[in-house]
């Protein structure tokens, strides 16, 4: 369904779910950093943004009430230039209260933390759609153990603030199987089968909105346990759906493979069309 950048801006449902792909994304974005930077221009700058990313896990949902949000290398072995990055995103208590708000109004048990920062599943993302830091930044954690509907019921506890000019930034990757990295990598191999197979197959399923086919996907798709071994960096996907609200459609700004093994696939929210 093609949308112009003005439409995407009048239809835009104040939710992204963006890549971060490996570490060395924030050294070499690519493709898909050159499309997650426009597509931020062709959209209304947000109020604040919450951002949820696997890096971050609590066993239950925590936020993050930081003045000022440090950035988390949480990484090991990669070069010297990486860990010289900062990106220096400035929190807001005034937000962290809604969002706490919100999820209690939901019915779920919340915790709030004053120091947490950004890890690099949220730094790096950000640091690529708003390079200066300007917009403040509420980190939300989230929990791999409890599941596609637990992450699904935290994106629809954040709904409402998206009518405030909040941004929800679900931070993943459609695919995410690292131990076949190491093997391409290690070998200098291929892509496998698999990876753009579960990429094509999440594509079509959220443009179907089959919802309940997703959440199940490991019924429901073959290849989803190895695109997926754990849950957590395909969890942030239906923080996204939970947050855009029914009937929201999802467009992708981006479509692509790096690193053998990762889809980084980005979608942005919209109202579906009349």
């Amino acid at each position: 369904m093609p949308y112009t950048s003005k439409s995407l801006m009048e239809t835009f449902r104040n939710v992204l779910f963006v890549p971060h792909g490996a570490p060395t994304f924030a050294l070499n974005p690519g493709a898909a950093g050159a499309a997650m930077s426009e597509v931020v221009l062709k959209l209304k700058p947000p109020r604040a943004i919450v951002v949820v990313s696997p890096h971050w896990q609590t066993r239950k949902p925590t936020v993050s009430a930081a003045a000022q949000l440090e950035t988390i290398h949480d990484f090991h072995g990669f070069p010297a230039a990486l860990y010289a990055l900062q990106y220096p995103a400035k929190g807001s208590a005034e937000v962290a209260l809604e969002v706490a708000a919100a999820l209690r109004l939901a019915g779920l048990e919340v915790a709030e933390d004053s120091q947490h920062g950004l890890d690099h599943g949220a730094w790096q993302p950000l640091r690529q759609m708003f390079p200066d830091a300007e917009v403040p930044i509420v980190p939300l954690s989230m929990q791999a153990h409890a599941g596609p509907a637990h992450a699904l019921r935290i994106g629809q506890a954040l709904s409402a603030l998206t009518q405030t000019g909040i941004w929800v930034v679900a931070s993943g990757n459609i695919t995410h199987n690292l131990g076949d990295w190491h093997v391409a990598a290690s070998t200098g191999g291929q892509t496998p089968a698999y990876v753009q197979r579960f990429a094509d197959w999440v594509h079509d399923t959220l443009i179907a909105h089959a919802h309940t086919q997703l959440l199940n996907y490991r019924q429901h798709n073959t290849d989803g346990r190895q695109a997926h071994p754990s849950e957590d960096h395909l969890l942030p996907l239906f923080v996204a759906l939970g947050a855009a609200g029914p009937g929201a459609h999802p467009q992708a700004f981006y479509r692509g493979i790096s690193d053998y093994v990762i889809a980084m696939d980005g979608y942005a929210f919209v109202n579906a069309a009349e």
